[in-house]
């Protein structure tokens, strides 16, 4: 279908890291979607999925980024990750992850939504809106300059994988 142009691309949308990784090693995708596995959270896709990718020119669409919200609301009473209530350690990393952004006059989900965008395979974030002006607001965290200082903190209390790139 790919050669005779009648599709541009071929990919999948998962919200799991080693299944995404088997289709990408056993199809010939274009792309993939990644929900909520490459974020300030959550960087598993880092070690495998994301080099095979970038090798194999298969770029990911990273939903999710907020990671169902978490990274939006912060560590609240009613947070959810992965679609359900939060676990007490999802939402002590978050506070430590608030924390850091805090010391630095950023809010979380300004840093949750440009962190991925500094992965070279990313080409998109898809990031959830339930109405125009959250669109908006999210328009405009992009804008956001973010000190370079704020991503260093981050690696140096462990809450980032050293190996992670970030925007800068």
């Amino acid at each position: 279908l790919r050669s005779a142009g009648v599709i541009g691309a071929i990919g999948t949308g998962l919200n799991e890291t080693a299944m995404t990784l088997r289709f990408a090693r056993e199809a010939d995708l274009d792309c993939a979607m990644l929900a909520g596995r490459y974020t300030l959270l959550e960087q598993g896709a880092l070690s495998e999925l994301l080099p095979f990718c970038a090798a194999h020119d298969i770029s990911i669409l990273l939903a999710g980024p907020l990671n169902s919200g978490i990274l939006a609301t912060g560590a609240v009473q009613t947070a959810s990750y992965d679609y359900k209530p939060a676990h007490e350690s999802v939402l002590q990393r978050v506070r430590r992850l608030q924390s850091v952004c805090d010391r630095h006059h950023v809010e979380l989900a300004t840093a949750a939504l440009q962190f991925p965008l500094a992965q070279p395979c990313i080409a998109s974030i898809v990031a959830g809106s339930v109405s125009p002006d959250e669109v908006r607001e999210n328009v405009a965290r992009m804008q956001v300059s973010i000190p370079p200082a704020l991503w260093a903190d981050l690696k140096q209390e462990s809450l980032l994988d050293p190996s992670a790139p970030v925007p800068g």
